[in-house]
C-alpha cells in the first residue's frame, strides 16, 4: 500500500486535485481509501457525489468511543472509499487534533489492514505546514510520499518551499519523501517553465502540469469529479494522465529547499517581480 499526502498553499486546490486524480486511479482499478484532514470535512464531497460525509470527530462526539469502521468510513466513486478527520467546534482547542484522532481511529479499526486490499491511502491536508497536527502524516511516518501541489503565483511557491523544510526535517529521520510538485495552473506568465525550474532547483520533478479549464468547476457544481461527470472531456484525461504520472513514478527524493533570495531570483528570473 502506498501511503500518499497532498499538500500545498491554502485555496491551490488540493482537495480538487486530490479527489480528481483519485478518479483517475480508481478508473486504473486502483483501490484507494481519502482520508480528509481539513476541519471544514469536504475533501471527498466529489468521490461521494455531493454528500456532506459525518466527520470522525463528529461521530465521536455524538456516539463515544464504541465506532465501527463503518461509521466513519463511506464507499465512494468505484473502488474509492473516504474519511473525513474533522475538526474541534469553531474557536475550541487544535483543527490537528482531527488529524491526529482520526488516523489513530482509523489503525485500531483495521483501515489499513491487508485484508482492506488498499492499494493506496491518500492524504489530504489543510494548508501549510503549520503544526505539529497537520505534520502528523510526514512526522508520523503516515505518508511516504508527498506530491506539493502549487502554481506560478508568489505565495503558492513561497509555501511549496516551505512544505519542503518541514518534509526535510523529518526525512532525515523517516521514510518520508518528496513525489514531485504538480502544478494546478492559474494561468500565469511563464508558468509551466517556472515551476520546472522550482522543481529542478529543489531537487524534484514537476510530475504533471493541470491546465486551468473550466470543467472543473462545472463538475464541481454538479457535485462530481471531472472523469465521473464528463469521461470524455480534454480535462478528464489531465486527470487521467497525472493519476498514471504517479502511479508509475519511481522519484522520490529528500528536498533541497531554496533560500528566500533564491527563490526570489526565480520570480525575478520569470518577470513575476520587479526590481525597485
Amino acid at each position: 500500500m502506498r501511503k500518499v499526502a497532498i499538500y500545498g498553499k491554502g485555496g491551490i486546490g488540493k482537495s480538487t486535485t486530490t479527489q480528481n486524480t483519485v478518479g483517475g486511479l480508481v478508473e486504473m482499478g486502483r483501490n484507494v481509501m481519502v482520508v480528509g484532514c481539513d476541519p471544514k470535512a469536504d475533501s471527498t464531497r466529489l468521490l461521494l457525489g455531493g454528500l456532506a460525509q459525518k466527520s470522525v470527530l463528529d461521530t465521536l462526539r455524538e456516539e463515544g468511543e464504541d465506532v465501527e469502521l463503518d461509521d466513519i468510513r463511506l464507499k465512494g466513486f468505484k473502488t474509492s472509499w473516504c474519511v473525513e478527520s474533522g475538526g474541534p467546534e469553531p474557536g475550541v482547542g487544535c483543527a490537528g487534533r482531527g488529524i491526529i484522532t482520526s488516523i489513530n481511529m482509523l489503525e485500531s479499526l483495521g483501515a489499513y489492514e491487508e485484508e482492506q486490499n488498499l492499494d493506496y491511502v491518500f492524504y489530504d491536508v489543510l494548508g501549510d505546514v503549520v503544526c505539529g497536527g497537520f505534520a502528523m502524516p510526514i512526522r508520523d511516518g503516515k505518508a511516504e510520499e508527498i506530491y506539493i501541489v502549487c502554481s506560478g503565483e508568489m505565495m503558492a511557491m513561497y509555501a511549496a518551499n516551505n512544505i519542503c523544510k518541514g518534509i526535510l526535517k523529518y526525512a532525515t529521520s523517516g521514510k518520508v519523501r518528496l513525489g514531485g510538485l504538480i502544478c494546478n495552473s492559474r494561468n500565469v506568465d511563464n508558468e509551466k517553465e517556472m515551476i520546472a525550474e522550482l522543481a529542478r532547483k529543489i531537487g524534484t520533478q514537476m510530475i504533471y502540469f493541470v491546465p486551468r479549464d473550466n470543467d472543473v468547476q462545472r463538475a464541481e457544481i454538479n457535485r462530481k469529479t471531472v472523469i465521473e461527470w464528463k469521461p470524455d472531456a480534454p480535462q478528464a484525461d489531465h486527470y487521467r494522465n497525472l493519476a498514471r504520472a504517479i502511479d508509475e513514478n519511481k522519484m522520490f527524493v529528500i528536498p533541497k529547499p531554496l533560500e528566500i533570495e533564491e527563490l526570489e531570483k526565480l520570480l525575478l528570473d520569470y518577470g513575476l517581480l520587479e526590481v525597485a
